[in-house]
């Protein structure tokens, strides 16, 4: 599969783009049925990040490409990794850990703006995130991402349920600004999507989601990939997700090389 030279340098310039039909009717069978079977038997990681009182339920649970049949197929089988490639610009993709993202039907909760490296256990620039729900979402609930925002400054991750810094020393890296309070001095960037659709972003975009309504389930799949320059960055915390162990047997600054980490494409 190639990927258009306008949607690399949407990627370059934005931090994000929108790549339209780019799974077929298998793959989003696959993912539709490695997320259930993943919501009926969530792992030990998994996770409630919307409070007792949401009329709703908003459920995460990380790394399940080991356990998940469905999962593995997916990651290995579709061609995510080789489209990361292009839009990367790396010889190489490695895997770096699968998230899967459910809102029930009237869930208020949302996901504030956030940019996802700061909370993860590697460095370098080459890295993509893709979010791929099975599910239509319409613009309101849609992820929304700040343009340009990748080529700006780490900014301090919280814990989503009580703004805590839990990561970084509190003060170590400067806040968010509230983007909601000033939306028109940001470009947003937003689609409505259909299964099929996916949405490509670098890890130190900024982004955000809103709950969805009585009516619509928003079942969504994360994979990220890291290229050529991702390297390990061990932390005095816990990430998210944790990697028990990844420290003792992958020295700082190491590239990804590890069974962790397998190799998709390239190499």
């Amino acid at each position: 599969m190639r990927v258009a030279p306008s949607d690399i340098e949407s990627f370059r310039r934005d931090g994000a783009v929108c790549l339209r039909q780019v799974l077929g009717a298998g793959d989003v069978a696959l993912l539709r049925a490695g997320i259930d079977a993943n919501l009926a038997h969530p792992s030990c990681r998994a996770k409630v990040a919307s409070r007792p009182n949401d009329p709703g339920r908003f459920i995460e649970d990380f790394c399940g490409w080991q356990e998940n049949e469905h999962y593995r197929r997916f990651i290995f089988e579709s061609p995510l990794a080789q489209i990361a490639g292009q839009l990367m610009q790396s010889r190489t993709v490695r895997l770096y850990h699968d998230h899967m993202l459910t809102k029930e039907p009237c869930t208020r909760a949302r996901t504030p703006w956030h940019q996802d490296q700061p909370y993860y256990n590697i460095e370098g620039r080459q890295n993509a995130s893709f979010w791929i729900p099975v599910d239509p979402v319409s613009r309101a609930a849609t992820l929304e991402l700040v343009a340009g925002s990748h080529l700006g400054p780490w900014l301090m991750p919280r814990s989503f349920m009580d703004a805590q810094a839990k990561w970084f020393p509190e003060g170590h890296l400067a806040d968010l600004p509230d983007i909601d309070a000033e939306r028109d001095r940001h470009r947003i960037l937003g689609w409505p999507i259909e299964p099929g659709d996916v949405v490509c972003f670098h890890m130190l975009t900024l982004h955000a989601a809103a709950g969805v309504d009585g009516t619509s389930r928003r079942r969504v799949f994360s994979v990220r990939f890291l290229g050529d320059d991702m390297v390990h960055a061990p932390r005095a915390w816990k990430t998210s997700p944790e990697f028990p162990g990844l420290a003792e047997t992958l020295a700082a600054g190491a590239p990804m090389e590890h069974p962790l980490f397998p190799l998709l494409w390239g190499g």
